[in-house]
């Protein structure tokens, strides 16, 4: 067995503390090695939670023996610290937005390329326990052929709105919806969109519609709300057979935000209990469907196997690029009500 990778993370709030350093403290080949903040605050917090220090910045973490380091900062830091610690030689984990724009996106990936440094992005919702068990029921051929992709990410939260740490719900819900859509279906050639500003000092988007048409002929239809005050499904796949409809959102992030780990969980981690399952309709006939156990307790083991070379990053950061590009065409085509293709990826 190769040697644990010494990892830290650049963060403390709500994404740091809750999505990344749980999963990064249970992930076996995985040494955490603390985290990077300046706040008072929150070194108060990372020493009371994990008995780890905290670093000033990358280098301070970079001498200490970091080989890697996740990013998990206000989304208008994430390309600036992720150049930085590519160029310290630390492998990235760079959680989502990835950047601001596809054409930042594009010039961090490259840059990782030059470099012949190991970078990834932190999409986890690819192993949500309901995506999980919609690509199970697409490669069983339950559904058939996949016709259409709807899926939500919708709250309400009228009052506080989208954080601007987020950059906005394009930005922030956009990136899980569109990586998700562009997995299951492919590559996207028309994006059509409708977004909703607040009236506010901060002026960030807090609705969202975004409607893709994919080479492959699948259509996606997705939103992003931090305003909508009726929920839909999280999702409803439709085939030539059936569709496949779940009401509520994966459980893990609340099992994270409860104090729960994966070290913690064992056997219980990102299990669903059958009333959260989801239903395979057939016009009158439904019948509940299993839910596949959720799993992001993968991704920094699998990272970690990236970075020793003994397998790919668990995902791909031209990805993110082509996320990036899907998500320019968005805010474009709401400025114009235009269906606009996106940019090529690379």
């Amino acid at each position: 067995m190769s040697a644990p990778v010494r990892i830290g993370l650049a963060g403390y709030g709500l994404g740091g503390r809750y999505f990344h350093a749980p999963l990064i403290a249970s992930a076996a080949n995985c040494e955490f090695l603390g985290v990077v903040t300046t706040s008072p605050e929150r070194r108060s917090q990372v020493a009371e939670d994990l008995g780890r220090p905290a670093f000033a910045d990358l280098a301070e973490l970079a001498s200490a023996g970091a080989e890697a380091v996740a990013i998990s900062t206000p989304a208008a830091t994430h390309v600036a610290l992720t150049q930085q610690a590519l160029r310290l030689g630390l492998a990235v984990v760079c959680d989502k937005p990835f950047a601001r724009d596809a054409e930042e996106a594009r010039a961090t990936v490259q840059l990782a390329e030059q470099l012949n440094v190991p970078l990834t992005v932190y999409q986890n919702r690819r192993w949500d326990s309901d995506f999980l068990t919609v690509r199970e029921l697409l490669s069983q051929g339950a559904l058939g052929t996949l016709t259409v992709f709807e899926s939500r990410f919708e709250r309400f939260r009228p009052q506080s709105g989208p954080s601007p740490a987020g950059g906005g719900t394009l930005l922030d819900f956009g990136s899980h919806l569109a990586d998700q859509a562009l997995v299951l279906a492919g590559p996207a050639t028309g994006v059509y969109a409708e977004m909703h500003y607040r009236a506010d000092p901060d002026g960030l988007d807090d609705d969202v519609f975004i409607a893709l048409t994919h080479e492959s002929g699948v259509r996606s239809h997705l939103w992003g709300s931090g305003r909508q005050g009726s929920p839909g499904p999280r999702f409803r796949v439709a085939g030539t057979k059936g569709a496949y409809v779940v009401q509520d959102a994966d459980g893990q992030e609340a099992q994270l935000r409860s104090g729960a780990s994966p070290a913690s969980a064992g056997d219980q981690w990102g299990t669903e209990p059958p009333e959260r399952w989801g239903h395979l309709q057939r016009g009158d006939t439904s019948e509940p469907v299993p839910s596949a156990r959720g799993s992001w307790d993968l991704f920094y083991p699998a990272f970690a196997a990236a970075v020793r070379g003994e397998q790919p990053v668990p995902v791909d950061p031209w990805d993110a690029v082509a996320t990036a590009a899907v998500l320019d065409a968005a805010r474009a085509s709401a400025r114009t009500a235009q269906v606009l293709r996106p940019a090529p990826a690379a």
